[in-house]
């Protein structure tokens, strides 16, 4: 994790993932993790690029496999003063 770096802003947020059940069965864990990057990006006003996701909200993910994901994910999301937003489990 990056966390040497002073974070700037701190928020908790519950990502719905409603719409990645929406599409095919086998691409539902590709779609949410897309979700996911796309509705912080949103929230924090940030670059697309500069979401980095940790690999414990990745596990949560895939926790009942690739077609059965969670309707909705908690996580704890930090704004960094390079720009770098981090996704994380709280």
């Amino acid at each position: 994790m990056m966390e040497e770096q002073q974070a700037t802003e701190e928020v908790f947020m519950n990502i719905p993932l409603r719409k990645a059940k929406l599409v095919s069965r086998s691409r539902r864990t590709d779609t949410a993790i897309r979700l996911i990057r796309e509705e912080v990006a949103r929230k924090t006003k940030s670059e697309l690029a500069s979401v980095w996701i940790d690999p414990k909200v990745n596990e949560t993910i895939w926790e009942k496999g690739k077609k059965k994901i969670p309707s909705k994910i908690r996580v704890r999301i930090l704004k960094l003063q390079d720009g770098t937003t981090e996704v994380i489990m709280p």
